[in-house]
C-alpha cells in the first residue's frame, strides 16, 4: 500500500465515522430491538496469505451453531428483516471503518477471503492478496450480483461450497488481478463512487 492510499483511507474513514455515527447507532438499536444480541458479527479473514485478522460487520443473520463457508441459498432463512435491509444498502459493513483505521483493509481492494479458500488456492491468493484487501473493489462491483444469483440457487452447504470454489473464486480472482494492474488513487476514487452510484463506469480513464 502506498503512503498516499493509506492517508486517503485514514482521512476518509475518520470523516465517515464522524458523519455516520448516528446511522450506526440506529442500526445497533434496530438489531438489538428486533433480534437481540450480539449486534456485531466478527469473523476471521485473511490480510495476506499468512496473516489473518478479525473483520467486523453488523450481524445480519440469526445465530447458528455451525456457520462455515460463504452465504448461499442454504442460509437464506437465517437472514433477518433488518439484515436484508443492511445487506441491500451495505450498511452492515459500517464497522469495517475500524478495520480500515487499523490497517487491516483499505477502502478499495479484493474482498478479504476466508482462510479455508486461501489454503485451497495458495498460488492464486498469493497474487490476489499482494494488494491490500478492501471494503469494495472491481471484483465486488463487477461480479457481486452474479455471485448472489449463483449462490442463491444453492440449497445445501455442500452445493454452496462447490459453486463458490468452482465458479466464484476463479472469476473474482481474475477481476482482482485486473484491478492490481490498473490501481491508482484516481481509480480507487472512481470505484468508491461507483459503489454508491452504480451507473458510474468501472473502466479506468
Amino acid at each position: 500500500m502506498t503512503i498516499g492510499k493509506r492517508i486517503m483511507d485514514i482521512v476518509l474513514a475518520l470523516f465517515l465515522a464522524a458523519v455516520l455515527w448516528p446511522v450506526a447507532l440506529l442500526v445497533v438499536l434496530a438489531i438489538w430491538l428486533t433480534d437481540g444480541g450480539p449486534v456485531f458479527y466478527v469473523a476471521e479473514r485473511m490480510r495476506t496469505p499468512e496473516q489473518g485478522f478479525d473483520l467486523w460487520k453488523f450481524r445480519t443473520m440469526r445465530n447458528a451453531q455451525v456457520n462455515a463457508g460463504v452465504s448461499g441459498g442454504d442460509k437464506a432463512e437465517r437472514v433477518t428483516a433488518v439484515g436484508r435491509f443492511l445487506r441491500g444498502t451495505r450498511l452492515d459493513e459500517l464497522p469495517q471503518l475500524w478495520n480500515i483505521l487499523r490497517g487491516d483493509i483499505s477502502f478499495v481492494g479484493p474482498r478479504p477471503p476466508l482462510r479455508r479458500y486461501v489454503e485451497m488456492f495458495p498460488e492464486l491468493y498469493a497474487e490476489v492478496l499482494a494488494s491490500r484487501p478492501g471494503v469494495t473493489g472491481l471484483a465486488t462491483l463487477a461480479f457481486h450480483r452474479r455471485e448472489e444469483v449463483l449462490l442463491a440457487a444453492c440449497q445445501t452447504a455442500e452445493q454452496t461450497e462447490a459453486v463458490y470454489v468452482r465458479r466464484c473464486v476463479p472469476q473474482k480472482a481474475r477481476i482482482d488481478l485486473i484491478y492490481a494492474r490498473n490501481r491508482s488513487l484516481c481509480y480507487d476514487l472512481r470505484l468508491m463512487v461507483a459503489t454508491v452510484f452504480r451507473r458510474v463506469s468501472l473502466r479506468r480513464r
